[in-house]
């Protein structure tokens, strides 16, 4: 297989090209400590995996593999990173990563996730693998415990910074009824108080 190295950190690119060059089936056709470089040489190179670091100068990591992955669709691209926080590890998989791997992995582990990424596997660091699959339970959770039309009428209105009061005369309800309704909207979303209600609801688009 023919692979390329994004990294901006000399010495572990150069120790990433030693490791594996040595690999009998693995060809570095190109090293490069910026994205911008690596754009420039994709098709002169045509490499069938790419290895790049997120935290790059300039165009970032994220940036890089969907640019890659719209000019070459079949490209199986791999993240190796420090970063382990939701954000980019979902920025990175949306954009066309195949594979999230963490630095600090040893050798072996990372020259076997590049054998398992082009052979169609999806490697993962397990903590990585953890957050996907925490991230899926999360959503499975959340559609089990649908709110009812009223109850997102009383959560609009909480967004709105209206008091019980204010929603018992806007909806019609009395000041008990609200008070029931957010108390089941706090338990069906499995939260403590208003702003977390509603940070949550955001993020599972039901308001």
């Amino acid at each position: 297989m023919r692979l390329i190295i994004v990294e901006d950190d000399p010495l572990l690119l150069e120790n990433l090209k030693l490791l594996l060059n040595g690999e009998k089936d693995i060809t570095v056709a190109g090293a490069y400590s910026s994205a911008e470089d690596a754009m420039q040489s994709l098709k002169g190179v045509s490499p069938d995996v790419m290895l790049a670091d997120l935290g790059l100068p300039g165009m970032s990591g994220v940036e890089l593999i969907k640019k890659a992955k719209e000019y070459i669709p079949e490209l199986e691209i791999m993240a190796h990173t420090v970063f382990e926080d939701r954000e980019n590890v979902f920025s990175a998989i949306k954009a066309g990563a195949s594979g999230y791997i963490l630095k600090g992995s040893s050798p072996r582990e990372i020259v076997e996730a590049i054998h398992n990424l082009y052979n169609g596997g999806s490697p993962m660091s397990p903590k990585i693998a953890r957050k996907v699959i925490n991230e899926f339970q999360d959503e499975t959770i959340s559609e089990q415990y649908i709110l009812s039309h009223r109850e997102k009428e009383v959560l609009r209105c909480i967004e709105e910074g209206l008091t019980y009061k204010e929603i018992s005369e806007k909806i019609n309800i009395s000041p008990h009824t609200v008070h029931t309704h957010i108390k089941n909207i706090y338990e069906k979303l499995q939260t403590k108080g208003r702003s977390e209600a509603l940070t949550k609801a955001r993020k599972k688009g039901i308001i």
